[in-house]
Formats: structure tokens, C-alpha cells, sequence
């Protein structure tokens, strides 16, 4: 409970004859209003009070002013649906999520409709990596008519229409032009010119996954970057002498309807700026294709088509006016005349057996496409057609021809998924609600499952080992139906026609058997998707490749052997799933010795942690990203180091000798003892202050605890005596005595907390069941008792 803000509502309820509540118009806000009745009605400031429900989808003062006089009641049905839904998905993820720690990874998550989005993407890569081009050829005719010149596709050859795969190697396209080529003797003349008028329709308005599409297509918006920038058009936009304007209608909806009035005003625009040619006759009516749909919500659509955007740019922000405009634009779209469109095909015979098309579109009549055009994830060879024209030709005119000319393509994969597919997918599979879309694409990148590849998502050796670990033991929570099943029985809740607390626990019992099962008998080197390579052939080990704390590595060796395994990390863009024994066993090539420096010590180099490196003695330094640790020479190794220890030197302007010492940063000069630091006053020259000096400001100077667990996070009394005591030297010893003590003693501490960590999933899984029914029985109670 946010007190700041309940307080302030308590305040005002004292002072207030009803309560009017008016938080979105999803079950989210259902569910606020609800919570909130109830707080107040437990305190007792409702007695004799009515309580009021108002819902509106755009904030502007007609349509505050229609709520505020309509009022309903709460209901009960939207907000057990969002109960339902949050149950569902804290029972999934918090009793999932620590399979996943124990077998796979520490730190990772499942969810509802998480998983079933990242099996998505993981089935997809596997279906790319599996993937075999099929090789094979077209021909076209290169014709110059002319008013225009233009290419004619291959549509028959030897009697039968020109299939995709009749020719598929160099010597029978080159053959089949050849032919082609003779029997056209320089021109093709018109066989046939056939014209088919046909008829566009304008997409619907935007519902919020249609919105999420087309601004990741066409304006390069990731989902969570458009959903942000709408929220704030729907909150309202400060508009010159108007003051704060809501732009758009309610940003979270299914729903492609538009309510009579806003429709009425949408065609006054239209005749205004178009013409009333660009009218139908009647207003169009879009039916939603989105599975459980909520009608009764209105599309995402201007308050007003009369703030046109080059009207409200002037207030806007660059993005705001993007996205304001594809959302008008699409809007007064929807609501014109359709678009008709001439399709010309013009065929032309070659020699007895063969002929070949082309085909081109005109515009009679532009209608809504003088406003919109809906984008594509993949252009289409009708694409091509729609956007080439033809010159006028009739039957029996010669075209001279240029050239017949053959191509070679290969199959493609089909492609990985970009925000808007997925979400187009999600969608189509009824996975998810409109408010949950960018969140699960937000967490899967997060979570560092997926990652962002030319604006594609690509899965990570993590995220692999995720998705297959739970499309192999958790295989019904992951499925696509079982997931769009689960929706439409929310969604009957919210309808009425289903008892949550029932649903509930019809999901709990299976799915919490199925939990204790996996945690006794899931392999976890098998889970976290190791794989065994082959055999190292200088030491007869197995060599395997693994998912550690750090991310994928090969291994020589098990922990079985009495000699410890040898470890190499995977280079960038390697994966775990697809690397190679041959790829593997070049990765121990290193740490290599490339020589010695001119003190006579070893150079090597390396990969650790952090990225490739090399070293001598005790100096480590970073290759950069043009330095290969395989193929890199002694001198530009020492060429590296050389740069490290002068930008180390650099970096010390005094050293007391101490601990403390007068350090060049990324923000200037500064003191330090290593666990404090203190700012030098600008009137001061670095160089001449004194020990004495440093340790006074160093005293002075606030704590700042650094971030993280351990040692730098300590109390601000530890980083005043380490100020106080750097003074002498008996004092610093002392001071690094205590250290060593207080480093033994959290090592201890964190061994006693591993072990009870350990034990605690079983015991939070037995312990989840009774308290999932404790809070569904409490929160049905309390649903039941509201009576407004």
C-alpha cells in the first residue's frame, strides 16, 4: 500500500458525502478501485457514503463530465479476473523460477506467458539452424517498349506452368534461356491483356498490438518505448490557451470499435480535408480478430480529429508527434472511402511451349491510401507487382526484347521474430493481454534470454537452455494452447461465467506435483543443456561444453578425474548449441606465451572473465576489439601493457605510502584510502597537498557506501575511523588486522545462509499451497462482502 497516497484519499473521504472512483477501465483499475473501497471501508469512512464507479477512455472534460454523470457499480467479475491472473502468474513464477535456480542457472525466471514467448523465439532459431536452401533458378525477360521498358516473369515452359523448383542447377537455367532466348528471335509479341479492377479496404484503428506493430515497422519503436510515449498522449499533452489535453483514447485495448460521436466527427474531417468523394456511404465497421476481445472498450484513436498533427506539433516532442500522427492518420484512414486499384497482366507466348507475364497496378482511385498504408514485416513478389507499372499495349504488338535473364536463389529460413511479429504472434495464439506485451519482451531482454540482432530477437545460450528445459519437463505450462486455454477461462471469469478460487486450484494441484517431481529427478548438467563433443585427443578426456555462472565454457575432463578440468570460455558469437569439437579444442589453445619482456618476464595472454587479455607479471591489460587473442604478436602485446602501466602511472599524482593517495579520475583529481573518497577544493593544486591535509579531508567528507554486497557496502562509522586512523601507521596495521577478521567472519555468515538456502525450496513449495488457498479464500471473502 502506497500511505502517501491512501492517506491523502482518507483525508478528503472525512471531508466528502461519496466516493467516485476512477482509475483505468481494465481489470487492473477495476482491481485499484476495489482495493481502495476496501481500505476505506475497513477504516470505517464509507458508512452512509455512496460509492460510485466511473470509467471513461479518454481524459477530456465531455468525456469526464458523461462518466461522472453515468456511474455503475464496481464489478466483482473484472476484479476477480485480475485476482485470478495475479495468483496465477506469483504461482508459476515463484514456484518455477527455483527450478530453474536449482537446475539450470541462479538468477532466472519463468512466467505464464513469458515461457510460452520464449519457446517462440528458441523454436524458431532451432528451425533456422535446421534449415537446408534449397537451390533453384527464375527467368525473366528484359523487354524495351518504348514508352517504358520493363521485366516479364517466366510463367510456362514445356507445356506446363513454371513451378518454383523445375530448374534448380546452372546448367539447365542456362539451357532453358538459351532455348528461350532463340525461339524469341529478339521480341516477344502480345498474346493476351487481361484488366481486374479490385478493391483495398483500410486496416482497422489501432488496438494495442496493432499499435505495437506498426511503430516498431515504421517508426522503429521498441514496445516498451510506444506504450510509454502513448500513455503520456493519453494523460494529456499541455496545448497552448487549451491547457493539458488527453490526445488519444485509452492506450490498453482489443478492441476495434469507434463510438458514433468520435466516427460523426472523423467524416467531418475527412470532407473537409479530402474531399467528400473520400466518404463511403456509410461509416465502416471493423469486427476485432483478437481472440477474447473486449468489445466494449473503444480502438486507440485521437480525442479529437480535429487536432490534426500538424495543429498539435508545435507541443509535441519529435516522438510524441510520430506517434500521434501514425495514430491519426491510421484513424481517419479507417473511416474513408476504399482505395480501387487496375491490375494489368500482359502475357507473351515464346516459341510453341513457353510464355512468359508481367504484371503491373494502376490507381483509379487512391481513397484511404492518400492518408495510410499499413507496413509489412516481409515484402512479397505481389508487392512488387502492386508498386510496377506498364505501358499501354494490345494483343498482336512486337516488344522488342533485350535480354532473357537467368537468376540463382537459395530457400530462405524463415526469419526470427522482431517485436512485431512476436507480438503479432502472441496475439494469434490469444497468449497474453494488450497490457502485458511489452513487459514480457522487456523481461525476456532483461533476463539476458534474448538479445537484439538487426532488430530481431535472438536467443541466448541462456535462454535456449531455459526454453528447452521447460519445453521437456514443464511441457503443458509452455504450450501455446494450453496457455490460450488458460486466457479464455480468465476471460470467463471476468464475464461471470467462472469461479476463480475453483480455477485456481484446478492449475495448482498438477502443477505443484509436477514441481516436486522435477526437483528430485532432473539432471542438472542434462537440464542446463551441457553436451558432450567428443574426445580430446592429447589427454583421451571427454570434451564437453557447459552453462556456468559466467555463461557457456568448454571442459576437458569431469570432476570425477583426480586431475582437475581444464576450462575455456566460448568466444563472443559462439554458442553452446551449435560449436564444434574442431571450435572447442582451439579455445584451449590459450592462455599462450608469446615471449618475454625486455625484464625478462613471461608475456601471455589470455581470456577471462572480462574479455580477452594479456599480461606480464602482475600488469594485466584488455585487448581491444581489432586484437584477436589467437593470432596477436609480442610486440603489439607489449605495445599494450606499455599504454596500461603509463595510464596507471598517470593515474597517481601522490602515494603516501598509506593507503591514501591523490588519484586522477574520470571527473577530475581526488583523494582516497580505498574505502572513502573525498573531493579536492578547486583553489587546491593536487600535487602540493599534504598527508595531513588529505586525511582532514578525507574526515570531512560524506560516506557514500558503494554499491553491492560485501565490503563495499559498510556503515558510515567504518569509513570514519578508516579516515581517522590512516594518520600513523600503528593505527593502519591495526586496521588491516581487523580486515582479515572481518573477512572470516562474512565468509562464515554466507556458508550458514547457503546451506539453509538449500533446503528452503521444498519447504516453500509445501508451504505455497495452504497459503495460495489462505489468500484466495481471504480474497473471495472480501469480494464477496463489498456491497456498493
Amino acid at each position: 500500500k502506497n500511505t502517501k497516497h491512501v492517506d491523502a484519499i482518507v483525508k478528503a473521504i472525512k471531508q466528502a458525502d461519496s466516493l467516485y472512483l476512477a482509475t483505468d477501465l481494465d481489470r487492473e483499475g477495476e482491481a485499484i478501485s476495489w482495493h481502495i473501497a476496501e481500505i476505506l471501508r475497513q477504516k470505517k469512512l464509507l458508512e452512509n457514503k455512496a460509492v460510485h464507479r466511473v470509467v471513461f477512455s479518454e481524459i477530456t472534460p465531455r468525456a469526464i463530465k458523461e462518466a461522472v454523470a453515468h456511474p455503475r457499480q464496481l464489478s466483482m467479475e473484472l476484479v476477480n479476473a485480475q485476482q485470478a491472473r495475479r495468483a496465477l502468474d506469483y504461482l508459476v513464477g515463484f514456484n518455477l523460477s527455483p527450478v530453474l535456480w536449482r537446475k539450470v542457472q541462479r538468477g532466472l525466471s519463468a512466467g505464464r506467458v513469458q515461457s510460452p514467448a520464449l519457446r517462440m523465439i528458441v523454436e524458431r532459431e532451432e528451425e533456422i539452424e535446421a534449415f537446408i536452401p534449397r537451390e533453384y533458378w527464375t527467368i525473366e525477360a528484359d523487354l524495351a517498349h518504348p514508352d517504358q521498358a520493363f521485366k516479364a516473369r517466366l510463367l510456362k515452359l514445356n507445356n506446363k506452368k513454371f513451378e518454383q523448383f523445375d530448374l534448380t542447377n546452372t546448367a539447365d537455367a542456362h539451357a532453358a534461356r538459351n532455348a528461350l532466348y532463340k525461339a524469341a528471335q529478339g521480341r516477344l509479341v502480345v498474346g493476351e491483356v487481361q484488366s481486374k479492377e479490385r478493391k483495398r479496404r483500410p486496416s482497422a484503428p489501432f488496438t494495442t498490438s496493432t499499435l505495437q506493430q506498426e511503430a516498431a515497422r515504421k517508426l522503429g519503436y521498441a514496445t516498451s518505448r510506444t506504450m510509454r510515449l502513448a500513455q503520456q498522449l493519453y494523460e494529456g499533452i499541455a496545448i497552448g490557451d487549451e491547457g493539458v489535453v488527453g490526445l488519444i483514447t485509452y492506450m490498453r485495448t482489443d478492441s476495434t470499435s469507434i463510438s458514433e460521436e468520435a466516427i460523426g466527427e472523423l467524416r467531418e474531417v475527412i470532407a473537409r480535408e479530402f474531399g467528400r468523394q473520400s466518404l463511403p456511404e456509410q461509416a465502416n465497421v471493423y469486427k476485432s480478430k483478437s481472440k477474447n476481445a473486449q468489445e466494449a472498450h473503444e480502438a486507440i484513436r485521437p480525442t479529437s480529429a480535429a487536432l490534426t498533427p500538424k495543429r498539435v506539433a508545435a507541443f509535441l516532442s519529435p516522438d510524441h508527434a510520430k506517434l500521434y500522427e501514425l495514430i491519426w492518420k491510421r484513424t481517419v484512414a479507417s473511416q474513408m472511402q476504399h482505395a480501387t486499384l487496375n491490375t494489368v497482366s500482359v502475357d507473351f507466348p515464346c516459341g510453341p511451349d513457353a510464355a512468359f507475364r508481367a504484371t503491373g497496378t494502376t490507381v483509379i482511385d487512391p481513397g484511404f491510401l492518400a492518408v495510410y498504408e499499413e507496413g509489412r514485416d516481409q515484402k512479397s513478389a505481389d508487392d512488387e507487382d502492386d508498386a510496377r507499372k506498364l505501358p499501354l499495349m494490345k494483343v498482336g504488338e512486337a516488344v522488342p526484347l533485350r535480354d532473357i535473364i537467368t537468376d540463382q536463389h537459395f530457400t530462405e529460413p524463415p526469419p526470427r521474430f522482431s517485436e512485431a511479429s512476436l507480438v503479432k504472434a502472441l496475439e494469434e495464439y490469444g497468449i497474453g493481454r494488450p497490457s502485458t506485451y511489452a513487459s514480457i519482451i522487456q523481461v525476456l531482454l532483461n533476463r539476458e534470454y534474448v538479445i537484439l540482432d538487426s532488430r530481431r530477437f535472438k536467443p541466448t545460450d541462456v535462454g535456449r537452455a531455459v526454453g528447452r528445459f521447460l519445453a521437456s519437463h514443464f511441457a503443458r505450462y509452455v504450450d501455446y494452447d494450453f496457455t490460450a486455454k488458460l486466457e479464455d477461462e480468465l476471460d470467463a471469469v471476468s464475464r461471470g461465467e467462472e469461479d476463480w478460487v475453483p480455477l485456481l486450484s484446478r492449475f495448482w494441484k498438477p502443477f505443484k506435483a509436477q514441481i516436486d517431481e522435477k526437483i528430485e529427478t532432473v539432471d542438472k548438467s542434462e537440464a542446463s543443456g551441457s553436451r558432450v563433443l567428443g574426445v580430446d585427443p592429447v589427454s583421451g578426456k571427454p570434451l564437453s561444453v557447459r552453462l556456468g555462472r559466467y555463461g557457456p565454457f568448454a571442459q576437458i575432463g569431469t570432476k570425477e578425474d583426480e586431475e582437475k578440468p581444464k576450462f575455456a570460455s566460448l568466444r563472443p558469437g559462439q554458442s553452446m548449441h551449435t560449436i564444434t569439437a574442431e571450435e572447442a579444442l582451439e579455445l584451449f589453445k590459450l592462455p599462450r606465451t608469446l615471449g618475454s619482456s625486455d625484464e625478462g618476464e613471461d608475456v601471455t595472454v589470455g581470456i577471462g572473465r572480462f574479455g580477452p587479455f594479456v599480461k606480464i607479471g602482475s600488469t594485466y591489460a584488455s585487448l581491444t576489439k581489432e586484437d584477436d587473442p589467437y593470432t596477436i604478436e609480442l610486440p603489439r602485446a607489449l605495445e599494450l601493457v606499455r599504454a596500461k602501466a603509463e595510464a596507471l602511472a598517470n593515474r597517481i599524482i601522490q602515494d603516501f605510502g598509506n593507503g591514501i593517495q591523490v588519484l586522477n579520475g574520470r571527473y577530475g583529481a581526488y583523494i582516497t584510502d580505498g574505502d572513502k573518497n573525498a573531493r579536492i577544493p578547486k583553489d587546491r593544486e593536487p600535487k602540493s597537498l599534504s598527508e595531513a591535509e588529505c586525511v582532514e579531508l578525507l574526515a570531512a567528507a560524506p560516506f557514500r557506501p558503494k554499491r553491492g554486497f560485501g565490503k563495499g557496502a559498510k556503515g558510515k562509522p567504518a569509513g570514519k575511523k578508516t579516515a581517522e586512523t590512516a594518520a600513523t601507521a600503528k593505527p593502519a596495521a591495526k586496521k588491516a588486522v581487523k580486515k582479515t577478521a572481518v573477512k572470516k567472519a562474512a565468509g562464515k555468515k554466507t556458508a550458514t545462509k547457503k546451506s539453509a538456502a538449500k533446503k528452503a525450496p521444498a519447504k516453500k513449495a509445501g508451504s505455497k499451497s495452504s497459503a495460495a488457498k489462505k489468500v484466495a479464500n481471504k480474497a473471495s471473502a472480501s469480494a464477496s462482502s463489498v456491497d456498493n
